[in-house]
């Protein structure tokens, strides 16, 4: 009975040194495949991914508003392609000295009638001379030349018209040495102090006056 409980007792003893031994070796197997799950682990973070390789590259953002205007200006530039622009063209006819003499008194005659006898009587001082399409109108001193100065576009305007040439320029020169050319009636004479005062045309028809 003793030799029994004797093998029985060194079976026990196996049997627990068995399981220690399994234990050990689970234990060791656990450790190792933590270890190697840790590694792997490293080793994927270490491994560079696609992510990380592509290159990155800014991309130009277009917004809506930029690409409406972009057609909007296309379409404005298409259209303006089929405008035919309009240009004012002016006549420039050729014309004599004569016939720019006989529009000048011709103006000369017209201011006269209305009453303005000053510029008509500048207009009479000399002779203007034609040098392609300007006119070269020579004056006695400064004052007559102020005078004439101030009138001069409506003559421009007159001549212009009447000879179909807006490129007619006048150039007006003081020369001391011009002598008038105008023969001053008494008609002139009065219409030149009436201008100056007044009243003179009153006492004309008050005395019956004639010139």
């Amino acid at each position: 009975m003793e030799v029994g409980s004797q093998k029985l007792e060194d079976g026990s003893q196996k049997l627990e040194d068995g399981s220690r031994k399994i234990e050990e070796v689970q234990s060791e197997v656990v450790v190792e495949t933590i270890v190697t799950t840790s590694e792997i682990e490293k080793t994927e973070n270490l491994q560079p991914t696609t992510q990380n390789l592509q290159p990155t590259t800014t991309q130009p953002t277009v917004s809506a508003l930029s690409m409406s205007s972009i057609r909007a200006k296309k379409e404005m530039m298409e259209a303006q392609k089929g405008v035919v622009k309009e240009v004012a063209h002016f006549p420039t006819e050729a014309f004599t000295e004569t016939e720019m003499l006989d529009f000048w008194f011709k103006y000369a005659q017209r201011l006269n009638d209305k009453g303005l006898m000053i510029m008509a009587s500048l207009l009479r001082i000399s002779d203007p001379k034609l040098d392609g399409f300007n006119i070269v109108y020579e004056l006695p001193n400064e004052g007559s030349k102020i005078d004439f100065e101030k009138e001069k576009n409506e003559l421009l305007g007159y001549l212009r018209g009447h000879l179909h040439n807006h490129e007619i320029s006048i150039e007006v020169i003081v020369n001391e040495n011009v002598k008038s050319k105008v023969a001053f009636t008494a008609h002139d004479k009065f219409n030149r102090l009436n201008e100056i005062n007044p009243n003179l045309e009153e006492l004309k028809r008050m005395f019956d006056l004639e010139l």
